[in-house]
């Protein structure tokens, strides 16, 4: 029998003190898994991530229970623990409860944003513009993130805003800018350039319009992403908590 290859998750944790409280357990595992670093359906090792933190599999557990709760880890008997996997028609239910969301701050956000919210924006859309110019796909999907973030959170609904982060992190494993075209990523990028026009004049039904283009044409191209390469499931498979 051959040897068991070790997960990729585990040469991704940085860890600076061995003995980690569970916080700091539970944080780090969720960043390696929102970075895209330990792909969909990566083992999740229970005894030796306990062991790479230095502790016992108790807070480790408990850290991956908590994961699933959040809709990023998943657990199967007799499998164990895996980085979550989600199915197209997953994919794109999260895409829409994320567009509900988005339109639902930005609606608010238009009206209060500062000029220092104005501010952020440009700068994040400029960041944007130069992950494209070198073609750097990897920080384009960061800063698309940070990019929406900046049109919604000066809405201040903390509540929504809290659902929509969460969302996102859901779809983050997936990483689906990093698996688009190219030419898909300028495409987006020209429906960024008209919402953030509309977000610094202040015009709410511009700013809803170009997003809802925005939204429905990354839903086209969502649902490009290959389906037999691991990234996502090929069908739902019965999850245990």
């Amino acid at each position: 029998m051959a040897p068991r290859r070790r997960s990729v998750l585990l040469t991704q944790l940085v860890i600076d003190t061995p003995g980690s409280p569970q916080q700091a357990i539970l944080d780090e595992l969720r960043r390696v898994i929102l970075s895209g670093s330990a792909p969909p359906g990566t083992p999740i090792p229970l005894a030796e991530v306990a062991e790479r933190f230095g502790v016992s599999r108790i807070p480790v557990r408990e850290s991956l229970k908590t994961l699933v709760g959040e809709s990023l880890v998943d657990h199967r008997h007799q499998f164990g623990y895996t980085v979550a996997q989600l199915t197209p028609a997953e994919l794109r239910e999260m895409y829409i409860v994320r567009e509900t969301l988005e339109s639902a701050a930005l609606s608010v956000a238009v009206e209060q944003a500062t000029k220092e919210d104005h501010a952020h924006a440009v700068e994040v859309n400029s960041r944007l513009e130069i992950a494209l110019r070198y073609d750097d796909s990897h920080s384009y999907h960061c800063e698309s993130r940070n990019f929406h973030l900046a049109l919604t959170r000066p809405s201040n609904m903390h509540r929504l805003l809290h659902m929509f982060e969460a969302a996102w992190n859901i779809t983050e494993p997936v990483q689906p800018m990093v698996h688009v075209a190219g030419v898909d990523r300028t495409v987006l990028h020209s429906d960024h350039t008209a919402m953030l026009d509309a977000f610094l004049r202040r015009d709410t039904e511009a700013l809803l319009a170009a997003s809802e283009i925005h939204h429905n044409r990354l839903n086209s191209v969502i649902a490009t992403l290959p389906t037999d390469t691991g990234l996502l499931a090929e069908k739902d498979i019965p999850i245990s908590q």
